[in-house]
């Protein structure tokens, strides 16, 4: 048998050899609790807000934004993102031939003139006329139409409706009237990846907006109901009929168009 002596008895082990343990050092794993539904309901009501807030703030920015620079719609991006041709050239008002936005004026939203962004008593109407399916187009004025193109989607819906009024109202009080029909022009589809009156003029007469005539504006503000099926260069019986009777009514509506001039 072998025997140690003291000292080699009294030799501390080596420190990896021994494991510290002070009470309470080692607890026991816990797992995760289970996300209840509330919790669920709570966080996606926090994500919910979050993206609302991020979507007024961008509202507020781009409706600044675009009283100096032009504008693009969500039409326009949509194409982009999904790689088919869009066809627009920004051209100011001035640029424009003035039969063209007394046109759609008159077409579009006889009132422009003198509503803040929201003709209410329309408004009211079609609400009350509307089926199951939303209201039907008639209420909605420039603004609210900029709005949509700019910031919404396209169809029939309450809920569409209801949030063009108030960024309808902070357009109109952002923007002159006359930034306000430009823009509107700019953005506005008239047939597939046309965007914008000079591009539509030049698809559809070969020509600058500059150059249209009164009839030609007409054929082109009667066609936005309907741009994808109305070709302003082959106008139908209807169509044609419609026109002829939008230049009478352009006649009378001109005298109520100053601020297209301001």
């Amino acid at each position: 048998m072998f025997s140690l002596n003291s000292d080699e008895a009294k030799l501390p082990p080596e420190e990896s050899d021994v494991v510290s343990l002070k009470p309470g050092s080692i607890r026991p794993e816990r797992g995760r609790k289970p996300m209840t539904a509330s919790h669920l309901f709570r966080r996606l009501v926090r994500i919910g807000s979050w993206i609302i807030l991020l979507w007024v703030a961008a509202v507020f920015w781009l409706g600044l934004s675009y009283a100096l620079v032009p504008p693009v719609s969500t039409l326009m991006l949509g194409r982009w993102l999904t790689f088919q041709p869009v066809e627009r050239k920004f051209v100011s008002l001035a640029e424009m031939s003035p039969h063209l936005p007394l046109a759609v004026m008159t077409s579009e939203d006889s009132l422009f003139c003198q509503h803040a962004g929201v003709d209410w008593d329309a408004i009211r109407e079609v609400v009350e006329a509307a089926d199951e399916d939303g209201p039907a187009r008639g209420a909605s004025t420039i603004p609210m139409q900029t709005a949509k193109n700019l910031f919404l989607w396209p169809g029939r819906s309450y809920i569409r409706k209801g949030l063009e009024l108030p960024i309808a109202l902070y357009l109109d009080l952002v923007w002159s009237k006359t930034k306000m029909m430009e823009n509107y022009l700019n953005i506005v589809e008239w047939g597939d990846g046309i965007f914008g009156a000079e591009a539509a003029a030049r698809a559809y007469f070969h020509k600058s907006a500059k150059d249209l005539t009164r009839r030609e504006a007409a054929l082109l503000a009667t066609a936005l109901p309907n741009p994808l099926v109305r070709n302003p260069t082959r106008p139908t019986r209807r169509h044609s009929a419609l026109a002829g009777t939008m230049m009478a009514r352009m006649e009378s509506a001109a005298p109520h168009s100053g601020c297209l001039k301001d």
